[in-house]
């Protein structure tokens, strides 16, 4: 750039404010001195924003609605010039800025709030916290006049209610949640026109921020949606909503909601939280499958989840042994280890993305000797693959994959899809499809399994010799009128009915593949870490 002093803020000696930045160019003709530069134009700060969206707030913090209402407040709470000073020192520190000590005042304070991101809230918390330590109840004694500055702090702040921390706890509970987003701000919104497009429960509790509660109502609508969301995991067995209700109970004390209020709302929501989709709460039998090359024999451990919290391993087997041998394991845990209702268990084998095509669910164990007699895995109960390759790059479009499960349709990869360039242009073009039907060649199902693996697919359902047209929309049609979370018992059945019928031997179900990938309830060594999922 020139020399000069292109760049520099624009001051209106009316407003006593910047309001734009000039711009300025080199001269270098008519009669200008050598190295001399001369206005061309100033830029107004609306313009500026306008191409800078992510700059801070104007620094000119009085001239916003309701900020003198807060000032006024802020003043008759913090009487005195120490309890000013405590509260600055406290909120620079919280919002890692530098503290003028000595200089500070209520005006200063109030700046320094509205100047920084989530930067009203914290205000709010530290005098909050100012107050109880003047004192036992010392907010409740201050009470109307901090009901006056939560108030203000709406207008001034209308997005922004919560601080960082407990926006960043309260995404990090809500990656373990399942409830159905767009049900979810039906519930929540019932007077809404129409509802903005979202990608999960991250963005429905965003949006929720910038609602108050209806006339009446002491419940806002964000606290609202958490309270719906910790029902419906309660009603699945989720332990996640025990957290949802403390985390519901500590934000509606800092924003001087009454205890009894949350719990009168959690009353009446409770039987339309039932009506929301949930998870299935049956246990779980989760094999953790190492196979050696061929694939004949394998090393493995086996671990049980329940919905109580259990998440254990129960057997270890270190060297190699026959597929009989793994499904004779799965029998005694089921019979030794599943207390309440082991008929329901579902079968889940781990094992990495180039062992996805192992046929697990037609291993059995015969064997005269045993009381019980046979045990044919894939008919007796219902038998899915997961990937140990899961990693945390893929994480963000799985999870986004996973709560688009109840609106986006299925996508087809067929014989056209079996290159990888495809396969992945197809998957990028739908982020929101969860589910998968692979209707391909035998030799291209490895290839395109890892394609939708990368691209974070939930679930992938294929017929392991069948590609033809006929084939997909069987396939397809198998997923119409059921439930996601009911597809592992639909495969258990057709498998059922193509081993009924000895004679037809084309019937689809005898070779049926379901990959049923999840993010949930993985066991430790294979969990990705959430990582960016918890942060704001």
């Amino acid at each position: 750039m020139y020399a000069g002093y292109s760049g520099g803020p624009l001051w209106d000696r009316g407003r006593e404010a910047v309001v734009g930045m000039v711009v300025a160019t080199h001269l270098t003709a008519g009669g200008a001195a050598p190295g001399s530069a001369g206005v061309l134009y100033a830029i107004g700060l609306p313009a500026i924003e306008a191409e800078l969206p992510e700059l801070p707030p104007l620094a000119v913090p009085m001239a916003g609605s309701g900020r003198q209402q807060m000032l006024m407040v802020l003043e008759q709470l913090l009487q005195g010039s120490e309890s000013v000073r405590r509260c600055e020192e406290r909120l620079s520190g919280k919002l890692r800025r530098t503290s003028v000590q000595q200089a500070a005042d209520c005006h200063r304070l109030l700046t320094l709030a509205v100047g920084v991101r989530r930067g009203v809230p914290e205000l709010l918390e530290v005098v909050r916290e100012h107050l109880a330590d003047m004192g036992a109840g010392g907010v409740h004694e201050s009470g109307s006049l901090y009901d006056r500055l939560v108030s203000a702090a709406r207008v001034v702040s209308a997005r922004e209610m919560l601080t960082a921390q407990q926006r960043r706890d309260l995404v990090g509970l809500l990656k373990y949640c399942h409830a159905d987003p767009t049900e979810l701000m039906r519930a929540v919104l019932p007077y809404a026109d129409e509802y903005p497009a979202v990608h999960g429960l991250v963005d429905v509790t965003d949006l929720m921020e910038g609602y108050d509660p209806p006339p009446g109502q002491r419940m806002p609508p964000l606290l609202q949606a958490v309270v719906r969301i910790a029902l419906t995991e309660c009603s699945a067995g989720n332990p996640v909503a025990q957290d949802l209700d403390a985390w519901v109970a500590r934000v509606a004390l800092r924003l001087g909601i009454p205890q009894a209020a949350v719990d009168q709302f959690r009353e009446d929501a409770r039987p339309a939280a039932r009506e929301l989709p949930t998870v299935p709460v049956g246990p779980r039998i989760q094999v953790e499958l190492l196979p050696l090359s061929p694939g004949h024999r394998f090393t493995y451990q086996i671990w049980v989840w329940n919905g109580d919290g259990r998440h254990e391993v129960v057997a270890v087997q270190d060297s190699e042994v026959s597929s009989d041998q793994v499904v004779a394991d799965i029998r005694t845990v089921l019979r030794n280890e599943v207390h309440e209702h082991a008929d329901q268990a579902l079968v889940e084998f781990f094992v990495a993305p180039a062992w996805l095509w192992l046929e697990v669910d037609t291993w059995q164990v015969t064997d005269d000797t045993d009381d019980d007699g046979d045990f044919f895995l894939g008919i007796s109960r219902p038998v899915v693959m997961r990937s140990s390759g899961r990693t945390r790059e893929t994480f963000a479009r799985w999870k986004r994959r996973t709560e688009a499960l109840s609106s986006s349709p299925p996508l087809v990869l067929d014989h056209r899809s079996t290159s990888s360039v495809v396969a992945q242009a197809r998957l990028e073009a739908t982020p929101d499809a969860g589910v998968v039907i692979m209707c391909c060649e035998q030799q291209h199902q490895s290839r395109v399994l890892r394609q939708c693996l990368q691209a974070g697919v939930h679930t992938v359902l294929w017929h392991r010799q069948n590609h033809d047209t006929d084939t997909a929309k069987w396939l397809l049609d198998l997923l119409q009128e059921i439930r996601h979370s009911d597809l592992p018992e639909t495969v258990r059945m057709e498998r059922a009915r193509a081993l009924a019928d000895p004679d037809c031997l084309t019937h689809h179900g005898r070779r049926l593949s379901l990959l049923y990938d999840g993010p949930d309830h993985r066991p430790p060594p294979l969990a990705p870490d959430a990582w960016a999922l918890t942060q704001p």
